[in-house]
């Protein structure tokens, strides 16, 4: 062999290596890349994890109240007439007079509970009232007076007119 030939075979050498390790170093930045890429997936997924693991402790127990509190599946019809029974006895036993009551339509648009509700109207004392309210408002029953309204009595300046409506929530059918 000649030395051109040498010097041609050489640099035809040292061209094919470069162009090798040219390739090789792309192959090693694109594996680093989609590693680097997959170790930020999983950093934001832990993060995502640990967000949702505290939102788990700081909600148990809400969800552990709601669980021991639940009520059974009824239709709307006997929730509303047991309503209606339980708030006449309460108004009664704290010594308010009874006015007629209204049905408000069931609210059915709820995912997962469904409200009867009653407009009722009384007139006594104002501690009877607070008593009565206080006995009407229980979260543990899933009932509550949304809407409040008190003016003083025309007849009697002792007395207060309340009118009140009055939500029982209970679960949705499945």
């Amino acid at each position: 062999m000649s030395s051109r030939e040498k010097k041609l075979l050489s640099l035809l050498l040292l061209a094919g290596f470069l162009m090798l390790n040219l390739f090789l170093y792309s192959q090693y930045l694109q594996k680093k890349n989609l590693f680097e890429n997959a170790l930020e997936t999983a950093k934001i997924e832990l993060q995502q994890a640990k967000t949702s693991q505290d939102n788990a402790a700081q909600y148990a127990e809400q969800m552990q109240w709601l669980a021991d509190y639940e009520p059974a599946q009824t239709d709307a019809q006997t929730v509303q007439g047991q309503l209606q029974a339980f708030i006449e006895k309460e108004a009664i036993a704290a010594g308010l007079t009874v006015k007629p009551q209204e049905f408000l339509p069931t609210d059915t648009t709820g995912k997962h509970y469904h409200r009867a509700q009653i407009k009722i109207s009384v007139t006594g004392r104002e501690e009877s009232l607070y008593r009565w309210l206080n006995a009407v408002n229980e979260p543990s029953a899933f009932r509550s007076a949304i809407q409040i309204r008190l003016n003083p009595n025309t007849q009697d300046d002792k007395l207060i007119d309340c009118s009140a409506v009055i939500s029982q929530w209970f679960p949705a059918e499945i």
